[in-house]
């Protein structure tokens, strides 16, 4: 399997307002490559939010704007390459919104939430959160809300899900993200 797992963290409620995104690379079944970077975003920071992550608005000072980012990580949202996230309707969102924001084309790319997967797959776990499904699982998560964590869990979810029931069963839950 080759894919992209990815996820995001957020400043506030606003979508635009990613303040870190991770990216972990599977190829032929093997976690080969991990991005993680810190983001700064174009909103203020809703104390919520940092209490969820723990990335505070000085952490973030000099980091990066999205535009200069996504320069860097375009290449893997391509229209024949397959990147998931746990709740992916979120991730995707993510993304979504703060190319709009910021007028940079819209990515299209396949995309798989795990989150469906986990419900079809394993429907007898007391709840589908990223932490339970890992518990459930025995996948390491060390730090639930750090980006980089939470990509390689959900990729280690997908890999999990590949080897135990094949590559077939998850076909149907690939879907196009324009």
């Amino acid at each position: 399997m080759n894919f992209v797992a990815m996820d995001f963290e957020t400043a506030s409620g606003k979508r635009y307002s990613a303040c870190s995104l991770a990216l972990t690379i599977v190829r032929n079944s093997q976690v080969v490559d991990e991005f993680y970077t810190l983001i700064k975003p174009d909103t203020d920071f809703f104390w919520r939010n940092v209490q969820i992550h723990g990335i505070h608005e000085a952490d973030v000072a000099n980091a990066p704007a999205f535009p200069e980012v996504w320069q860097h990580v375009a290449p893997f949202f391509q229209r024949d390459r397959l990147v998931i996230a746990h709740n992916a309707p979120f991730d995707n969102g993510v993304l979504r919104s703060t190319l709009e924001h910021y007028s940079l084309p819209t990515a299209r790319y396949l995309t798989l939430d795990t989150v469906k997967t986990s419900r079809k797959f394993f429907p007898e776990f007391p709840n589908h959160k990223l932490n339970t499904v890992c518990d459930e699982l025995n996948i390491d998560l060390h730090h639930h809300h750090n980006a980089l964590d939470d990509s390689l869990a959900c990729a280690n979810i997908l890999l999990y899900e590949a080897n135990h029931f094949g590559t077939q069963p998850l076909k149907p839950f690939v879907t196009i993200n324009a």
